[in-house]
Parts: structure tokens; C-alpha cells; sequence
């Protein structure tokens, strides 16, 4: 959020029962804003974004495609917190209710 003026920062939290990345607003508040279903879900690393405006090169976004083919493309902190997310929903996709 704070590099990229249209991106927000978000808290979010792996479900595997129901299979759903939930998020927050990091300054609080109990209720989640949105979730994401990962059941059948396509997550994989970006590379390189269809908008290069979005794009600043640092090689640590990511996208969800839900099984209703809607992206979601997300900004992890490091490339080893990216690749720790995508092993997690990747495993949640397969296996979550």
C-alpha cells in the first residue's frame, strides 16, 4: 500500500476449514472486509504484471485464481514469505473444505 497508491495494506488469515484467505484492516477491527474461496484455486508467483504501472520490478507479487476465474493479485513482504504463501494456499486449495 505504501508504494503502490491503488494497493492496500492487508492483515490476512489461512482458513482450511472452510478453505478461505479471509482479510483485515491491519489497524483493526474484528470483523473481516473480504475473503478469497481457494477451493480449486490457481495461485502462482508474478513475474511480470499485464499493467506495467502496478509493476516496480521487486519479484515478490503473487496471484490467486479462483475456481470462478477471478484474480487476485497480491504483494508479499519478502520473496521467501511469497513463496511460503503460495505453498500454503496451494495446500489449503487441495486439501480445504
Amino acid at each position: 500500500g505504501h508504494r503502490r497508491k491503488n494497493w492496500k495494506v492487508r492483515k490476512f488469515v489461512l482458513r482450511e476449514d472452510p478453505a478461505y484467505l479471509h482479510y483485515y484492516d491491519p489497524a483493526g477491527g474484528e470483523e473481516p472486509l473480504g475473503a478469497i474461496h481457494l477451493r480449486g484455486c490457481v495461485v502462482t508467483a508474478v513475474e511480470d504484471m499485464p499493467d506495467s504501472k502496478k509493476y516496480d520490478g521487486d519479484n515478490i507479487l503473487f496471484e490467486i485464481i479462483t475456481a470462478d476465474e477471478i484474480h487476485y493479485y497480491l504483494q508479499a513482504a519478502s520473496s521467501t514469505e511469497r513463496t511460503e504463501w503460495i505453498k500454503a494456499i496451494q495446500a489449503v486449495a487441495r486439501t480445504g473444505k
